[in-house]
């Protein structure tokens, strides 16, 4: 219920604030007979998820997002405070979930078989919580910006969607999922934000985090998800390989 009444109360408020479309919530529902969970409907938006084929110029495409992100993180808070409803771990600080990934390290040591190189990412891992935690201020966070919840239109980015995980906290962990896009696009993205080397170690300290605890939670129930993870963590380890 947390999630409906964020969307509903916050997005209307955000959406004329930025250059691509977000979900439009036109109706709450609540729970009934037919269906006892809360339930929403949004305004259809157009569009393709992205993909090699809804995408022709990723340096384009990764520009694009950047301005999003740009956009989203310098829109005033409002008033919202990083509490309750507005409060995601992602937009907190590495430390915080240091005991949780070390399990998740530690189960993949133990039955990853793929050929995954689980020691230099921990090292990564490690590298970026012995730095200084974030001292800047908090911003507005989407909080999952992986290619399942951006839409294309033209070969461009149209639109963002699912903002379950809208939050208020620091940005490092907002931009961890340009991993999960082609080299073209994470560079295109780099050079558009201007990213400091500290945030640009703690995005990438997220990236592995989220990726990591993804095979671990997901490895038997969860296969596409499981695939798209460990794809994830091999564009890190090639990154920090020639970067």
């Amino acid at each position: 219920m947390e999630t409906l009444n964020k969307e509903r109360t916050w997005l209307p408020r955000l959406g004329p604030l930025l250059p691509r479309q977000i979900p439009e919530p036109v109706h709450a529902g609540t729970p009934a007979p037919e269906f006892p969970l809360p339930w929403s409907i949004y305004r259809w938006i157009d569009g393709t998820e992205v993909s090699s084929k809804a995408v022709q110029d990723w340096a384009t495409f990764g520009t694009d997002l950047a301005t999003f992100v740009h956009e989203l993180h310098n829109i005033d808070l409002m008033g919202a405070a990083r509490s309750g409803e507005l409060s995601w771990y992602r937009g907190g600080t590495l430390k915080g979930c240091e005991q949780d990934i070390s399990a998740f390290f530690g189960d993949c040591r133990a039955t990853e078989d793929s050929g995954l190189d689980v020691e230099t990412l921990e090292q990564l891992w490690r590298t970026a919580i012995e730095l200084p935690e974030p001292s800047s201020s908090h911003v507005w966070l989407h909080g999952d910006l992986r290619p399942a919840n951006l839409l294309a239109a033209k070969g461009r980015l149209h639109a963002v969607i699912d903002f379950g995980c809208l939050s208020v906290g620091f940005p490092a962990a907002e931009h961890a999922p340009v991993w999960d896009l082609p080299d073209p696009a994470r560079q295109a993205y780099w050079n558009a934000t201007n990213i400091d080397d500290l945030t640009w170690i703690q995005a990438r300290a997220w990236a592995i985090a989220v990726g990591i605890s993804g095979i671990s939670d997901y490895r038997n129930i969860w296969p596409a998800f499981v695939t798209d993870c460990r794809t994830r963590l091999e564009a890190i380890l090639t990154d920090a390989a020639t970067r």
